[in-house]
């Protein structure tokens, strides 16, 4: 690349630099002094002390990681086979996608708002199966787990089927043709040439929706217990910050949220760098 044409490149890549460093770089980095540091500045590890000293504020992590790591594989574990359909098409493919894509533009607080008020106790889920005769007693959808963990489902689902369609439909269909001429069924030429294949977007699938998941907050707020049993670990920052007013803590707690994020994320991406591995040695093949 010649210099002008090179100069110009990184003129064109200062924005994106910028945007960067300002709403990612410089945040973390703030906040990652603030959490070693006490409020007068000195530097001190007593606030991740305070964190898993505090058998309460320890037990956010589990309570996170139990709403999170199922939710996102329910969805992308749902996300793959769905996708794998509609990868051709299928009749009804718009209005398919604009159901799914309406949680999405709602929002999670009305997502969750709407929840309180279609599947609660006087609710007409609840009225109908009443009227049904399926249960003698209005059935708690709502204010324990199975309401947050369906409210973080309906968030994230939607953004696994979509990146998943998008990638499985790039995958050249000749590939499929060449593996049923040698004899392979569809089940085979799914699990031996299509899944590896579609490896790389599972992993990225997954990741972005357990980071979405795993700082949940309105959800466990307005669906949850979140005093008690889905008290989350965003709410225990939210607490620390904004009801204790101590920002050195509650910034302990998002590195702490932030680490976990990435141990998850390193798992994923060394699982998807071996699966992967052996996609290129059967194309290879």
């Amino acid at each position: 690349m010649s210099g002008p044409h090179r100069n110009g490149t990184l003129f064109l890549l200062i924005p994106a630099i910028l945007a960067v460093v300002l709403l990612f770089v410089y945040p973390f980095g703030y906040g990652l002094l603030m959490s070693l540091t006490k409020a007068d500045g000195s530097f001190s590890l007593a606030n991740y002390a305070r964190f898993f000293g505090d058998a309460r504020d320890l037990r956010t992590i589990g309570v996170t990681l139990g709403i999170a790591l199922p939710v996102t594989l329910l969805a992308v574990g749902l996300a793959v086979p769905l996708s794998y359909h509609m990868r051709r098409g299928v009749p009804g493919e718009k209005l398919i996608a604009f159901f799914l894509i309406v949680p999405v533009t709602l929002g999670t607080v009305l997502v969750s708002e709407g929840m309180l008020t279609f599947m609660g106790p006087n609710g007409w889920l609840n009225q109908l199966i009443m009227v049904l005769r399926l249960s003698p007693k209005p059935v708690q959808f709502t204010h324990d787990y199975a309401g947050v963990a369906v409210s973080v489902g309906l968030q994230g689902f939607p953004y696994a089927f979509l990146m998943l369609l998008g990638y499985v439909s790039g995958i050249n269909p000749d590939l499929e043709k060449a593996s049923q001429m040698l004899g392979a069924n569809k089940w085979q030429t799914f699990w031996r040439i299509l899944f590896p294949l579609m490896v790389p977007g599972i992993a990225i699938s997954f990741c972005l929706n357990f980071v979405m998941a795993f700082s949940l907050f309105p959800s466990a707020v307005l669906l949850g217990q979140p005093s008690g049993p889905q008290r989350v670990i965003a709410l225990a920052a939210y607490q620390w910050a904004f009801e204790k007013f101590n920002f050195n803590a509650a910034s302990a707690i998002s590195m702490i949220m932030a680490a976990i994020e990435l141990c998850v994320i390193a798992v994923v991406l060394a699982w998807r760098g071996k699966m992967y591995k052996g996609a290129s040695i059967v194309g290879k093949g």
